[in-house]
């Protein structure tokens, strides 16, 4: 699959990546921008979250429901997402409507109007967004866990702001974070399906010539302190996300981490999923998770639980977290190799996931890593290297949040206690 996939850097800087499958007979193509809510200040919080709805809303030549109407005529799918390190703009089409789909994308990139009555229509969307998702216990808590984990630093904000920030943004905010952001330097583009690397290039080179050029400052370092968030409110469960420093993309402990993660709690076969809810019935749901970054990461547990067996579940995940640092057996590591190995071999599969894993890949590491490189890195862990992952990981200081009935769930001291014994 490497010797498919074409690079070419256009004169202003921008990066162009393409791969050929040429057994399918639709495109994806995307404009992956290195920035979100980490390169954000605490004045602008969900500045770039917003861009990234405003993008659709109308450019110089076409109007939001033109931009709607062109993709839908020809039976595609736009779309885009925020997270803290990158935004996406992207859309799948067959393969004989790559131009309109590189110049949509293009087009709400160089040339986004920004007209103040959209501004304010999608203002209140956002807030609609913010609402639900505080409405909604068991997606917020995250959030709270995050800021909980980087208090007080950009790795920490919620990715789409505060009401009280989005109520007041003003219009030139937007347009200076694209213009800081949306430069060639800190942007790929990438394209997989059944396509010519030529064609995308000059489609490429015509319709993103008009990308800013700017100097933009690093963002500050992510730097995990570790803390909790305790949040009473009335509900029938009390959600809980229990976590922890982790491997970041690169470091040498990341693939041990990956496959932690997956024998721990990934999955109905994983230790928490059958301790805790299978024999003891103490949750519905509890899985574990893994969120790197270039220069760091996390690993999170989540579950949520009722009341009068809260108490019970915090001792139970405990000892398993204590139980994985002393035994492994290879049975259950072979399934997390597999499990990783699946996931991968499978995603390659779809034209947009691997559009994503080119974009992702050149931005962190600076080369597209071939499937049977990262196989063979996964393939070459060992239990002793995940046992020692889990040391150094559940011996550090942890973060919780939780949100609910949370009398029962141990205070954090308690926790840290637990895990020193």
């Amino acid at each position: 699959m490497a010797d498919q996939v074409s690079k070419t850097v256009l004169p202003n800087g921008l990066t162009v990546l393409t791969e050929v499958m040429d057994r399918v007979e639709t495109i994806s193509f995307g404009a992956y921008i290195g920035a979100g809510t980490r390169h954000e200040t605490a004045a602008e919080n969900g500045v770039a979250h917003f861009l990234e709805h405003m993008a659709f809303k109308g450019t110089a030549k076409r109007s939001a429901v033109d931009i709607a109407e062109a993709v839908e005529n020809v039976g595609g799918h736009i779309n885009a997402y925020t997270s803290r390190e990158q935004t996406a703009y992207y859309v799948k089409m067959l393969k004989e409507d790559l131009a309109l789909g590189v110049d949509i994308i293009g087009d709400i990139l160089c040339h986004s109007s920004f007209e103040r009555g959209e501004l304010e229509r999608e203002r209140g969307v956002i807030l609609q967004e913010i609402g639900q998702a505080n409405d909604t216990p068991d997606d917020i808590v995250f959030d709270h866990f995050q800021s909980a984990a980087y208090p007080s630093q950009p790795m920490g904000r919620p990715i789409l702001g505060t009401e009280s920030i989005i109520k007041t943004m003003k219009r030139d905010a937007l347009p200076g974070f694209m213009a800081a952001h949306y430069t060639p330097e800190n942007m790929v583009v990438a394209a997989c399906g059944n396509l010519r690397h030529e064609q995308v290039v000059e489609l490429v080179g015509e319709h993103f010539r008009d990308l800013p050029t700017s100097t933009r400052e690093a963002p500050m370092p992510a730097d995990y302190t570790g803390g909790e968030y305790r949040e009473a409110r009335e509900l029938d469960q009390v959600h809980i996300v229990l976590g922890f420093d982790a491997p970041g993309y690169g470091a040498p402990d990341y693939y041990p981490s990956m496959l932690l993660s997956t024998l721990l709690g990934g999955g109905m076969s994983s230790r928490l999923f059958q301790e805790i809810r299978e024999k003891r019935g103490l949750v519905y749901s509890i899985y574990s998770f893994t969120s790197p970054a270039k220069d760091g990461g996390l690993f999170g547990i989540y579950a949520g639980t009722g009341e009068s067996e809260a108490a019970e579940l915090m001792p139970v995940t405990l000892a398993e977290l204590a139980h994985v640092q002393e035994e492994i057996n290879e049975a259950e590591l072979a399934r997390a190799r597999a499990q990783l190995k699946a996931g991968l071999l499978m995603s390659l599969e779809s034209t947009g996931s691997r559009c994503e894993q080119l974009a992702r890949q050149w931005q962190i590491f600076g080369r597209v890593i071939p499937a049977a490189e990262t196989v063979a890195k996964i393939e070459a862990v060992t239990a002793e290297d995940v046992r020692a992952v889990a040391a150094r990981i559940f011996r550090q200081r942890p973060t919780l949040a939780t949100i609910g009935p949370v009398d029962q769930v141990p205070k954090l001291s308690a926790i840290i206690d637990r895990l020193a014994a």
